[in-house]
């Protein structure tokens, strides 16, 4: 039976969505080449166990994670899940970085491309994609041009997704916003985006959580090689992961199942948005979500000082 759940979007926005969605950036060959077939198989699989939100950027190894994933939901009936993409870096047809591009001109072809490779002809969530040092042009103009798009119904919601919370909260203070993906920087190992987190909840936005495992961190078996934000991690925090990583061991739960329970606790966050390459992968995940952990695992976190005092535990 599925423990994932059905929930509102956010405080203002009613769009259901699963507490739960795939993240396909990695079977877009973002960090390694992944096989077509694995591909398609990875997000068939996410969909048999009840996953209904499938997130993509045409960054994503330059439109092929949504081509795949436009081919493996190919024949599905569209309304049964949400499709959120990006726009703000415009597919090439040369290798290279990815132009960026947030005008009114650069969006309407980033979103025909994205119809395009998705084989749709809507996406639900339409993000603005690490705007970090375009944050003018992310509120003057693209906030506008997807205003005008939700206000036509040509999408359901406006997102914007980056690594960092600072410009997100900037955004979230000046422009109608109904959710936004935060990677990297709400996680059993970093919780500094607290009053971001909660200032979204007053106001009504939805919170899409990515890199729960911090690049891979949380999920691995904490060797010297451990990669924490895309880089080798920093000893300080290879040292701070180790120390709940033995209090899990002390307590008999897996490191990444307890990653995974910890994100999804903070109740401003509308869903976790979590990768895989395969369909074992996706298996993993669902069953880590399932995995009864003893209220004393939080407690000894709590004490032992590895979790901030104000971040919300799990039940």
């Amino acid at each position: 039976m599925s423990t994932l759940k059905t929930v509102p979007l956010g405080g203002k926005n009613p769009l259901p969505v699963t507490n739960f969605g795939l993240g396909t950036a990695p079977i877009g060959n973002l960090y390694q080449p992944v096989p077509d077939g694995d591909a398609i198989a990875t997000i068939q699989a996410a969909y048999q166990g009840d996953i209904r939100l499938f997130d993509t950027a045409p960054l994503y190894g330059n439109g092929v994670s949504e081509m795949r994933v436009g081919e493996a939901l190919m024949g599905i009936e569209r309304s049964s899940y949400v499709l959120s993409t990006k726009i703000g870096r415009l597919v090439t047809a040369t290798p290279g970085p990815l132009p960026f591009d947030y005008s009114r001109d650069g969006i309407m072809r980033s979103l025909e491309g994205s119809l395009t490779r998705l084989n749709t002809d809507h996406v639900d969530i339409l993000h603005i994609h690490d705007p970090d040092n375009h944050q003018h042009e992310a509120l003057e103009t693209a906030f506008p041009t997807l205003a005008d798009l939700r206000s036509q119904g040509v999408i359901k919601a406006i997102g914007a997704g980056m690594n960092q919370w600072q410009v997100l909260e900037h955004f979230a203070r000046n422009a109608d916003f109904d959710v936004f993906l935060l990677a990297g920087r709400y996680t059993l190992l970093e919780q500094t985006s607290l009053d971001f987190l909660k200032l979204c909840q007053e106001k009504g936005i939805g919170i899409f959580l990515g890199g729960v495992y911090n690049s891979g961190i949380l999920a691995s078996d904490l060797q010297p090689d451990a990669k924490y934000n895309y880089a080798a991690a920093p000893e300080p925090v290879l040292a701070k992961a180790r120390a709940i990583k033995a209090v899990c061991d002390q307590q008999g739960v897996a490191l990444n199942v307890a990653a995974l329970q910890f994100a999804r606790a903070h109740p401003a966050v509308t869903a976790l948005v979590v990768g895989a390459v395969s369909p074992a992968e996706v298996q993993t995940n669902l069953q880590s979500l399932a995995t009864p952990i003893p209220a004393t695992l939080w407690t000894a976190l709590h004490d032992q000082g590895l979790v901030e005092e104000a971040a919300p535990l799990p039940a």
